[in-house]
């Protein structure tokens, strides 16, 4: 059964802006800068070309008042790809639950027949809810939803569901040390 949601982009908004304003930020001073992998179902809405959705992201622990740069690569299975960068905002609930609002201005490419984004320049926003351990990793889903914002010909969009495991850059860098 498909579901479609054409509003899925303004109710994330709205649900964001109200959570970071309710939502208590701490611990988030003492995050480091970390590495996110995730794996999702790509186009599970519209259903016009589903596939794996597969990202590697970069997030920044340098803050700009409560925003965070990061960057990130995606690819799916049905051969569409994305690169680009963009801010986050962490919003802790208590010491382990973490919300993580995102945008991201995405290079586009990989568009066909059954489904073509509609523009080079995409824009992705996302709500990740994650669990954090005690060594600041956290496994987390997300939802996103991606648009041109009515910049090409046409924008259909598309979401897609992940899970994230994010860990600190430090994991890495011990490994050769």
């Amino acid at each position: 059964m498909r579901i479609y949601i054409p509003i899925i982009g303004p109710l994330i908004g709205i649900v964001v802006a109200g959570l970071l304003f309710t939502a208590a930020p701490a611990f988030a001073d003492d995050d480091p800068d970390f590495i996110s992998i995730s794996g999702g179902w790509y186009d599970f809405n519209r259903q016009k070309e589903q596939g794996g959705e597969f990202r590697l992201e970069y997030r920044s622990d340098y803050k700009l008042w409560m925003f965070k740069p990061f960057a990130g690569v995606a690819a799916t299975t049905t051969g569409q790809a994305f690169v680009g960068a963009g801010v986050l905002v962490d919003v802790y609930f208590g010491r382990r639950w973490v919300l993580t609002p995102s945008f991201l201005a995405n290079y586009y490419t990989g568009g066909n027949s059954k489904l073509d984004l509609g523009h080079e320049v995409e824009f992705r926003s996302q709500v990740e809810f994650a669990y954090r351990f005690d060594d600041r990793s956290r496994l987390g889903f997300a939802v996103s939803h991606y648009s041109n914002a009515g910049i090409g010909s046409t924008n259909p969009g598309t979401e897609t569901m992940s899970v994230y495991y994010t860990f600190p850059v430090s994991h890495v860098t011990d490994w050769f040390q």
